[in-house]
C-alpha cells in the first residue's frame, strides 16, 4: 500500500486541521493485517509509502504508548494492549452490538444451517464486521469481528451505501478513489446500483462479486441516534446457499431484524 492509499497524504496541506503525525501514526496501526502476527519497520515503510526514518520515530512513540510492543530478538513489532483498549471503547459505545446479539443468532438458526448472520460499519472504502454469528457448519469464510470487506463490492457494503445520506455516499465515493477502490465514475454507478437495487428490493444483494464462493444478501440498519449507519447481512459459501434461498427464506426476516434494530429517521 502507498501512503495515499492510506488517505494521509491526500489530506494533509489541504485542512489547516490536520494533524499529519497522528494520521501517520494511525496508518502505521492500520498496517497489521488478520493473521499477521508482527511487522518490521521495512514492513511498515513499503506499505505506508513513509521512509524509514519516520516509520522509526513512529514505532518508538507507539511503544511508549502501549500500542505497539518491540520484539528485540527479532526486530519486529506486534500490536500492544493499547489498541485493544481503542477496540474495547469502540464496542462498549455501540449498544445496536448488545442488541443485536439476539437477532444475529435467530438469523443464523434459520433454516440453512450454513448460515452466518453478522453486523459492519463503513470505514472508509470498506466495511468491518463488529459482530458475527457464525453457521452452524465447520465452515470458514474468515467472517470474524474485524475482518474487512469491500464497500462497493459485498452485500453488505452495498447495503450501507444505500443508508447513507447524499453527502455520506459522496464521502464514500471520496475515500474510494483515494484507496484504489476505482474510477470515480466507476464508483458513482456501482453505489446507484447499490440504492436502485434496495428501492425495488427492499435489500441489496452479493452474489459471488466479493468473493466467487459466497453469496449474500444484507440490509441497512440505523443506530438509535440516526448518526450511523451499519449493514446487517446473511451469507454463506455459494455451494450450499443459493441466491433463490437467500431471497426466498431470509429477505423478510432481514428486513423484520433491520426494522427492530434501526431508528427510522
Amino acid at each position: 500500500m502507498t501512503q495515499t492509499e492510506f488517505g494521509t497524504g491526500s489530506d494533509e496541506g489541504k485542512d489547516r486541521n490536520f494533524v499529519t503525525a497522528l494520521a501517520r501514526g494511525l496508518d502505521v496501526l492500520r498496517c497489521f493485517r488478520p493473521g499477521e502476527v508482527s511487522l518490521t519497520n521495512l514492513d511498515l515503510s513499503e506499505r505506508t509509502g513513509l521512509p524509514k526514518p519516520t516509520i522509526s520515530r513512529l514505532t518508538h512513540t507507539l511503544c511508549q504508548l502501549g500500542y505497539l510492543v518491540h520484539e528485540p530478538s527479532s526486530g519486529t513489532y506486534r500490536l500492544g494492549v493499547g489498541v485493544l483498549q481503542l477496540g474495547f471503547g469502540v464496542l462498549a459505545g455501540m449498544d445496536i452490538c448488545d442488541r443485536a446479539a439476539d437477532v444475529l443468532r435467530t438469523l443464523r438458526n434459520g433454516p440453512n444451517s450454513y448460515i452466518t448472520a453478522a453486523l459492519a460499519e463503513m470505514h472508509r472504502a470498506e466495511v468491518i464486521y463488529v459482530a458475527v454469528h457464525r453457521s452452524r457448519e465447520d465452515v470458514s469464510l474468515s467472517m470474524h469481528v474485524g475482518a474487512r470487506l469491500p464497500l462497493f463490492r459485498s452485500a453488505i457494503g452495498r447495503a450501507i451505501l444505500a443508508g447513507l445520506p447524499d453527502a455520506g455516499r459522496e464521502a464514500a465515493i471520496t475515500h474510494g478513489v483515494q484507496d484504489g477502490a476505482g474510477s470515480k465514475e466507476d464508483l458513482t454507478q456501482a453505489t446507484k446500483r447499490a440504492c436502485d437495487e434496495f428501492q425495488s428490493k427492499g435489500y441489496c444483494t452479493g452474489y459471488g462479486d466479493w468473493r466467487a464462493d459466497v453469496n449474500g444478501i444484507a440490509v441497512p440498519v440505523f443506530s438509535l441516534d440516526g448518526a450511523r449507519v451499519f449493514g446487517l447481512n446473511v451469507g454463506g459459501p455459494a455451494f450450499h446457499v443459493s441466491p433463490d434461498e437467500l431471497e426466498r427464506d431470509y429477505s423478510s426476516l432481514l428486513s423484520e431484524a433491520a426494522g427492530f434494530l434501526s431508528f427510522k429517521p
